[in-house]
């Protein structure tokens, strides 16, 4: 039960309170946690937000050096090292941490990387159309005949096997994807009546792409960020894999997968966590990115059966 204030007569004192039922509760308060109809995206807001606290407060909490060989070589899980030691002697706990700084970084960057190459792409080719529309979008589907792994590792081949390289190697992979959506929301946007009046008024094409065009195609491109946020991470993994993403000693989940080829067999330990590690993390971006479309897509309305911000019809 909650209570709630009500109008009432002089007779029947003043400031009197009123039991009402939760069910009769204004639902404007909760109409965001509303809209989260997929428990899924609950679950996977969980998992990133766990993520990004063992990145930031792990090194605080376990402060085991990550590079540190300060113990016996391939020690299984115990109290002192729960995920054991790896072939040098460091401790595997602090190596996935670190690892999970590493993927956050070059989640973070290589996004950003091809955000703002495929907003501009976008923007650019939605708006203007004609030859320039029709160059850009052969460029892009060029890329996207090509396999995102083979063209990262070629790009990150070319540049050198750094983290920086990787990073700028999983953005320029992924640029196309943001472009092409970019561009479809775009396309979309520009046969609304306010974009059409806009361009009769004489507004210049900059602020019908600042005022019109970017508050209206933020949805999507939020939920795309999200997902390509799971597939950066999987990438740079790929990369460290082969050796031509983070270079050891540093710590990466790819780079420990690599090392641990060799004691599978007798070490499983060693590709267990770091394996896992991953398969969490891109799942929960996944999770989250459907979640968040569930909330921002208009297209999605309420259930059957259901009216908006109302909850279940009642007979």
């Amino acid at each position: 039960m909650t209570f709630r204030r009500r109008p009432v007569l002089a007779a029947e004192g003043v400031g009197e309170i009123e039991p009402t039922a939760w069910s009769e509760v204004p639902r404007g308060r909760l109409a965001f946690l509303g809209k989260w109809r997929n428990p899924i995206g609950l679950v996977g807001a969980g998992i990133v937000g766990f993520n990004i606290f063992v990145a930031i407060f792990g090194p605080y909490i376990w402060r085991i050096d990550p590079d540190e060989q300060a113990a016996e070589r391939l020690l299984p899980p115990s109290w002192a090292h729960p995920f054991g030691t790896d072939e040098l002697g460091r401790d595997t706990l602090a190596r996935v941490i670190h690892g999970a700084q590493v993927s956050l970084q070059v989640g973070a960057i290589s996004v950003g990387i091809a955000f703002c190459a495929g907003l501009l792409i976008g923007l650019f080719s939605g708006y203007y159309r004609g030859l320039a529309d029709a160059v850009l979008m052969r460029l892009v589907d060029m890329m996207f005949a090509l396999p995102a792994l083979v063209l990262a590792i070629v790009i990150a081949g070319l540049l050198g096997p750094t983290r920086t390289n990787a990073m700028i190697a999983i953005g320029i992979v992924i640029t196309p994807a943001f472009a092409r959506v970019v561009r479809g929301a775009v396309l979309e946007v520009m046969g609304f009546p306010y974009v059409e009046s806009a361009r009769a008024l004489g507004a210049s094409g900059f602020r019908i792409m600042a005022r019109h065009l970017l508050p209206n195609i933020g949805a999507p491109l939020i939920v795309l960020v999200t997902t390509y946020l799971g597939t950066a991470i999987l990438s740079e993994a790929a990369l460290s894999f082969l050796g031509l993403g983070t270079q050891p000693p540093e710590a990466s989940w790819g780079g420990m997968l690599n090392t641990a080829r060799a004691y599978v067999d007798l070490y499983p330990w060693l590709s267990i966590f770091p394996g896992a590690a991953i398969m969490l993390v891109v799942l929960g971006f996944n999770f989250l990115g459907d979640g968040l479309r569930d909330i921002l897509d208009p297209r999605l309305g309420p259930v059957v059966g259901e009216v908006a911000g109302a909850g279940p019809v009642k007979k």
